[in-house]
């Protein structure tokens, strides 16, 4: 496998995200879709109720799970810049 160049493998890394965040977007959205808005986990405490719904815990999960990856890739980059990761 040939070397990348650091604007190579940047691209890649920038395209890998997009895909992450798009994904969650698309799994969001049809989540949002399918499920119901009284499907959910429901908290009691005492004589009161909290319900979380399916939906929004789908959302919110794939928000996470796209800025999780955001962060991670920016950490590898800086530690890339400071030469503690090899970049290839």
């Amino acid at each position: 496998m040939p070397s990348q160049t650091v604007i190579a493998q940047t691209l890649i890394l920038a395209f890998r995200i997009a895909f992450v965040w798009a994904g969650g977007i698309f799994l969001a959205v049809a989540i949002r879709a399918l499920l119901p808005d009284h499907f959910g986990l429901g908290f009691h405490y005492h004589d009161q109720a909290f319900v979380v719904s399916f939906n929004r815990l789908g959302f919110w999960t794939c928000i996470w799970a796209a800025v999780t990856v955001t962060i991670l890739v920016v950490i590898r980059a800086m530690l890339a810049d400071f030469g503690a990761v090899a970049t290839q």
